[in-house]
């Protein structure tokens, strides 16, 4: 009886652990698109975006009317005048490129600082979800992770984090 006790543990141990070690699979990009704060972050960044966009514009375009008409009277200025004109010129093309370079850092940290509570939530939820339902891992499928996952053994939660982030 006491070599029997063993052998039996040994085949109910492996149908018990799988029972607890269930996998759950999901899109995080599909679920995240549906959060309203993954909606207000997009909006903001497009505004600030845009914001950017129309400076940069209004400033290339002041570039170029200013270099039109040093281009148009360049040969009746005086040699200082010339000078002072290209002088003004290459300053503001060197603060245009700089504002260009600021502004895409400043807006590639925004996104970062913005996504950050949506990536949060993300975990919670996704935490929360696995306790709940019991998984002991849940994989993302985005990006060619996860190639292949046999449906019979881990669960599509796709639909079950988009509602649970609304």
């Amino acid at each position: 009886m006491k070599q029997f006790l063993p052998l039996l543990l040994l085949l109910i141990l492996p149908s018990t652990l799988k029972a607890q070690n269930r996998i759950a699979y999901f899109s995080y990009g599909e679920a995240m698109k549906t959060m309203p704060e993954y909606v207000a972050a997009q909006k903001n960044l497009g505004s600030l975006r845009a914001k950017y966009a129309a400076e940069t514009k209004r400033a290339e375009e002041e570039f170029n009317s200013r270099y039109e008409d040093f281009l148009d009277g360049q040969r009746d200025f005086a040699p200082l005048i010339l000078k002072k004109r290209q002088a003004e010129l290459q300053d503001m093309m060197q603060k245009n490129t700089a504002f260009k370079a600021e502004a895409e850092r400043l807006l590639a940290q925004a996104e970062q600082d913005m996504m950050v509570r949506v990536h949060q939530k993300m975990k919670e939820t996704l935490r929360k979800i696995g306790s709940e339902r019991g998984y002991a891992v849940i994989l993302n499928t985005d990006g060619n992770a996860c190639p292949y996952i046999d449906t019979a053994i881990a669960d599509d939660i796709t639909t079950i984090v988009k509602d649970a982030l609304q």
